[in-house]
């Protein structure tokens, strides 16, 4: 069955993928539509996501953000299944990038960095144009999809323009193993870990479990971290910045690196709230010890 739907729904990833930008956002807007007006997809987590994090905001603007956030959500899914067709040329028009001499400077003298952010922007077209600049060859850490053919699409998609990838198991082997090449490994740290292996925090006003690994690997590696926001300025064209969080992870004292990448990725957040990803269940799970939320 899985193959099935895989090439039932290639002709129409690659019918997307070639699309001039102006026609694709014309889909984009009737998918929205679809997605929020006809089916509603997941608009209670969403509606709820938005309410408890932002508790000073009223009724109207709330749901402002929420519809602001469906647009966004079917031009984030449309602009990352262009990274299996976008060339270079194309993709260099869509991103700026600020100042990238430190990042260039770590480059020349020969040092890995770890490169921390989280489903804010387009991290998929952030990623592919990454790999367009000459320095670090980037690494994206993934979890494996359960369909065996769009896992294989979904690296096509992330590596034809040079970039690699671990999955996320095998992040530290895979750090091992490159060693001797200049990398930038990209953890996208926002992302939903067990609630016993997890540090806790307030995040978006909220007791929130965090994951650890960044922290950890990067302690044990001792690659400067940097700290990456991909902001959209106007539909389909972002600004890429780079903010050099720790430049010697393994002094630093333990949960700091955590705290420090999850309360600057709150503050982007909270500047550019539509292009964060909230139909994520972030808060699904409780600290050990309480009831979950099974809504």
């Amino acid at each position: 069955m899985g193959a099935i739907v895989y090439y039932l729904a290639l002709p129409f990833i690659y019918l997307v993928s070639y699309l001039p930008f102006r026609a694709m956002y014309l889909l984009s807007d009737f998918l929205y539509i679809l997605v929020y007006k006809v089916f509603g997809y997941r608009k209670k987590v969403v509606t709820e996501n938005l309410e408890k994090s932002f508790p000073e905001k009223s009724a109207s603007e709330i749901d402002k953000i929420r519809r602001d956030f469906y647009h966004y959500l079917c031009d984030l899914g449309l602009e990352s299944i262009k990274t299996l067709s976008i060339s270079p040329a194309t993709l260099q028009k869509h991103f700026r990038h600020a100042d990238i001499s430190l990042l260039e400077r770590y480059y020349r003298n020969g040092q890995s960095v770890i490169l921390v952010m989280g489903h804010l922007g387009n991290w998929e077209l952030g990623g592919a144009y990454f790999s367009l600049l000459g320095i670090h060859q980037p690494f994206g850490i993934y979890h494996p999809l359960r369909n065996r053919h769009f896992d294989k699409l979904m690296d096509k998609m992330r590596t034809r323009l040079g970039a690699g990838t671990y999955p996320m198991k095998s992040t530290f082997k895979g750090m091992l193993k490159n060693r001797n090449k200049l990398t930038a490994t990209t953890f996208i740290a926002d992302q939903t870990p067990t609630p016993g292996n997890a540090y806790w925090m307030t995040f978006l006003n909220q007791d929130t479990a965090v994951f650890k690994g960044t922290e950890v690997i990067a302690r044990k590696f001792d690659y400067p971290i940097f700290y990456i926001s991909v902001i959209r300025e106007k539909r389909g064209h972002y600004m890429v910045h780079n903010e050099l969080l720790v430049e010697h992870p393994g002094k630093q004292p333990e949960n700091l690196i955590t705290e420090m990448h999850t309360k600057r990725l709150e503050r982007d957040i909270i500047d550019h709230p539509e292009t964060w990803l909230w139909s994520h269940r972030r808060w699904k799970h409780k600290r050990p010890g309480e009831q979950p939320n099974n809504n």
